[in-house]
């Protein structure tokens, strides 16, 4: 069975950056989680910063550079795509948007994606809502039910801190839909009894 590919794009400008960062330990739990379920993975990360020029061109000419234009075909032919940026002015940074300006918008239609976003303060969180996941409800992404906001307090060292646990859950989440699974669904034990028995119960408690 071919590989699947996965690509992470970071729109971060520093080196390093936390969006890169955040990219980096997305795309290895996708990967990892991949693994576990018998499916070989690779991973690219892209650097939009590398293509900032050529993404300002191909706006005001409509058309795009061969290396950026191999930079979309590799999002486009993605199985799965992580997406992360940083919060600039309450919202995406300029860079960020332009990228998924040039590309064509059903290119993404129904492409498996993480969406992931760094900013100086966890009030900074709410971007995800107001701005990111409408963006890629625009371009007909299915975008993961985890959405991942790294602050600077969330860059913990090892497992079990919160943005381990919310890295690890948008993981998995990617790697089934790649494989098109669904999510496994537990039904509450007390669901189906009737009102008589619910009732009894919690009287009990």
């Amino acid at each position: 069975m071919a590989a699947r590919k996965i690509v992470a794009i970071s729109a971060g400008l520093g080196t390093p950056s936390s969006s890169r960062m955040l990219a980096d330990r997305l795309g290895a739990a996708v990967v990892q989680e991949l693994q576990l379920q018998g499916q070989d993975a690779e991973l690219d990360v892209i650097e939009l910063r590398d293509h900032a020029v050529d993404i300002a061109n191909n706006l005001v000419t409509g058309f795009a550079a061969p290396p950026l234009a191999a930079v979309i075909d590799q999002v486009t032919e993605a199985d799965g795509i992580i997406a992360v940026g940083p919060v600039f002015t309450a919202s995406f940074s300029g860079l960020f948007k332009s990228f998924f300006d040039v590309i064509d918008n059903k290119a993404l239609e129904g492409k498996p994606t993480i969406v992931g976003m760094t900013g100086g303060s966890a009030r900074h969180s709410m971007v995800m809502d107001y701005a990111v996941r409408p963006m890629f409800s625009y371009l007909r992404a299915h975008v993961m039910p985890t959405a991942v906001f790294a602050a600077p307090d969330d860059w913990g060292s090892g497992e079990g801190t919160a943005l381990a646990d919310r890295v690890q859950r948008a993981a998995l989440e990617l790697s089934r839909d790649v494989l098109g699974e669904k999510p496994s669904s537990k039904n509450d034990p007390m669901e189906s009894l009737p009102f008589e028995e619910l009732l009894a119960q919690v009287q009990r408690t």
